[in-house]
C-alpha cells in the first residue's frame, strides 16, 4: 500500500446501517482504516479536518443532506475530497455536487471496483492537496521572516529589476541591496535567482500571500 493510502481514512457518512456496514466491510477489507457516521451532526462532532482521507457522503439524509454538509464545510475552507453516493440521483444533484468539488456522483447500486477507484483517485487527490498545502507552509513562514526592507528588495528582484535600479528606487546603495539580497536568498532558502522566483510565485499562486482561506477547526460544528 502506498504512503497515501496506509495514512489515510475513509469517512463515511449514510443513515442507512446496512449501507455504512457494506461500504465499511468493503474499504477495510482492502487495508484501509475507516469511520462511520448515522448523520451528518454525528460527523461533525467528531471530524478533525488534519486527518488525512477522504469523505463518502449519502446525499439524502434526515437532517442536513450530503450536498449541504458539503457545501458547509466548503464554506468553512475545509477541502477534504467529497465523494458523493445516492439511490436517488438526478442531473442536477448531480451537478451542484461536482460543481461543488466532489470527486464523484455514485448512484447506487454502485460495484465494489467503482467505489475503491474512486476512494483512491479521492484520497491521492487529499495527499497532493495536503503536500502542496504544507510546502505553501513553510514559504509562509521564510517569507514572515523577512524585514520590510528585504521583503521590498525581494519584491522589485521579482519584478525583474537589477541592483542598480532597486538601490534608487528604494534611495539605497547598491551595496546595500546586494546585502538585503543575499539575506533574502538565505532566508528563503534558495541559491539562485530562478529558484526564488519559482519558489515565491508558486505560492502566490496558491492564493496565500497577504491573506489566507478560512480557519480549519476542530472538531467542525455548525
Amino acid at each position: 500500500m502506498d504512503t497515501a493510502l496506509a495514512s489515510a481514512t475513509v469517512f463515511i457518512v449514510d443513515d442507512d446501517p446496512a449501507m455504512r456496514d457494506s461500504m465499511s466491510f468493503l474499504v477495510r477489507s482492502v487495508g484501509m482504516a475507516v469511520e462511520t457516521f448515522a448523520s451528518a451532526q454525528e460527523f461533525l462532532d467528531a471530524y478533525d479536518p488534519e486527518r488525512p482521507g477522504c469523505l463518502v457522503f449519502d446525499v439524502r439524509m434526515p437532517g442536513m443532506s450530503g450536498l449541504e454538509l458539503q457545501e458547509f464545510l466548503s464554506e468553512r475552507g475545509i477541502r477534504s475530497p467529497v465523494i458523493m453516493v445516492t439511490g436517488y440521483g438526478d442531473v442536477p444533484m448531480a451537478v451542484r455536487a461536482l460543481k461543488g468539488g466532489a470527486v464523484d456522483f455514485l448512484e447506487k447500486p454502485f460495484t465494489d471496483q467503482e467505489l475503491l477507484e474512486t476512494i483512491n483517485e479521492a484520497i491521492e487527490r487529499d495527499y497532493r492537496q495536503r503536500g502542496k498545502e504544507s510546502e505553501r507552509s513553510k514559504v509562509e513562514e521564510r517569507i514572515a521572516r523577512l524585514t520590510p526592507r528585504e521583503r521590498e528588495v525581494m519584491d522589485l528582484v521579482i519584478d525583474g529589476k537589477p541592483n542598480k535600479v532597486i538601490a534608487a528606487e528604494l534611495e539605497l546603495s547598491p551595496k546595500t541591496v546586494e546585502v538585503h539580497r543575499s539575506r533574502v536568498m538565505a532566508k528563503m532558502q534558495v541559491s539562485s535567482l530562478a529558484a526564488l522566483l519559482q519558489t515565491v510565485l508558486s505560492y502566490r499562486m496558491g492564493g496565500k500571500d497577504g491573506g489566507g482561506g478560512a480557519d480549519a477547526t476542530r472538531p467542525v460544528t455548525p
